[in-house]
């Protein structure tokens, strides 16, 4: 996928805007070609060199940044060239997706394999194991508490399970 193609996806912009927040869009959105300086990005976007700086460091974390530094012979100050590489995105986000699954599938288990109680007045969810050791008794305000219904969770689960198996062309667990 080309480069400004990346950028145009939906997906991908959201994707960026979660990693970089609402300041450091316009850099994420915005990449030069070739190396420049945050300095002149900041200049160039109109935006503080400190949120320049940040979003630049949180795409060098997640590898869509590069850097190279150059000394300067008289004063000694360093000087750092970004250039943005985009290209991987793709397979981050496909990452991204497996790890959702994985994670969605262990809660799933755990939603599956545990009974829960409720707090009703404190909103405290509970395992029957720590209901019993309160004796089925908030130990914030002493209501008492009750048996709780998660099968609208753990469908609500399964069908995001479903989804991200489909949209990924993983088959279903065995």
């Amino acid at each position: 996928m080309a480069f400004e193609d990346l950028l145009e996806d939906p997906v991908i912009q959201k994707y960026l805007h979660e990693l970089v927040g609402p300041k450091g869009m316009p850099v994420a959105a915005a990449p030069p070609d070739g190396e420049v300086t945050d300095e002149e990005l900041a200049e160039e976007l109109g935006l503080e060199l400190n949120d320049v700086r940040r979003a630049l460091f949180i795409l060098y974390e997640n590898d869509l940044a590069a850097y190279r530094r150059l000394r300067d012979e008289d004063s000694g100050w360093l000087t750092y060239l970004w250039t943005f590489e985009y290209e991987e995105i793709p397979e981050q986000l496909e990452e991204e997706m497996y790890r959702l699954l994985e994670g969605l599938e262990e809660r799933r288990e755990y939603e599956r394999d545990n009974e829960f109680y409720l707090c009703e007045h404190c909103g405290i969810r509970f395992e029957f194991g720590e209901a019993m050791e309160f004796g089925f008794e908030c130990p914030e305000c002493g209501s008492q508490v009750e048996a709780m219904e998660n099968t609208r969770l753990v469908t609500a689960m399964e069908r995001r399970i479903d989804e991200l198996r489909s949209e990924l062309n993983v088959d279903a667990e065995a």
